[in-house]
């Protein structure tokens, strides 16, 4: 059974909760498996019918109505990993190095079987000679299957949603 933590206590970073802490770990561990390109292991990181989530308009919350970047289940998702790691995906030759600051945690919802977070992330990207730098706010949604937690949805809005998309060569 869910019970949600009260209103007051919400926003709070309790690193003594230990579901809180091993989600803010699971996002950094996030973090650096996509800046080492280890995409099949993020992918692990992953609920069963997970959604990984870009939408273009920043304040939308019903991303199966709205247009999005990026909108993939399981399977979309290990398709998108299976380009970036086969080599036949443009972007992803000679794809940008990258190195990102996940901070700023603030626990959104507490349920006893699963932890919301928001965040902020900054990437720098370097690519053909050119440095780069994306900011978003993040929101996981973060599950615990026996006691292990797993990402059930991340939200990334990028602070530049609404303009011209280049091809980045590597996931968010």
């Amino acid at each position: 059974m869910l019970t949600e933590q009260t209103a007051p206590d919400l926003g709070v970073l309790d690193l003594t909760d230990s579901r809180i802490s091993a989600a803010v770990a699971l996002v950094w561990r996030e973090a650096r498996l996509l800046d080492g390109k280890r995409y099949e292991e993020w992918d692990r990181l992953w609920a069963p019918d997970g959604r990984y989530v870009i939408p273009i308009d920043p304040e939308t919350e019903d991303f199966e109505a709205s247009l999005n970047m990026v909108y993939d289940n399981d399977r979309m998702r290990r398709m998108r990993i299976e380009r970036l790691v086969s080599g036949y995906s443009i972007s992803a030759v000679a794809a940008a190095r990258t190195v990102r600051t996940v901070a700023g945690f603030v626990v959104v919802r507490s349920e006893e079987e699963a932890v919301e977070l928001n965040s902020a992330q900054v990437l720098v990207g370097h690519k053909r000679g050119e440095t780069f730098v994306l900011g978003a706010d993040l929101t996981h949604r973060i599950v615990f299957e026996g006691g292990e937690p797993r990402i059930a949805r991340k939200v990334i809005r990028l602070i530049d949603s609404q303009e011209a998309v280049r091809a980045t060569g590597f996931l968010l």
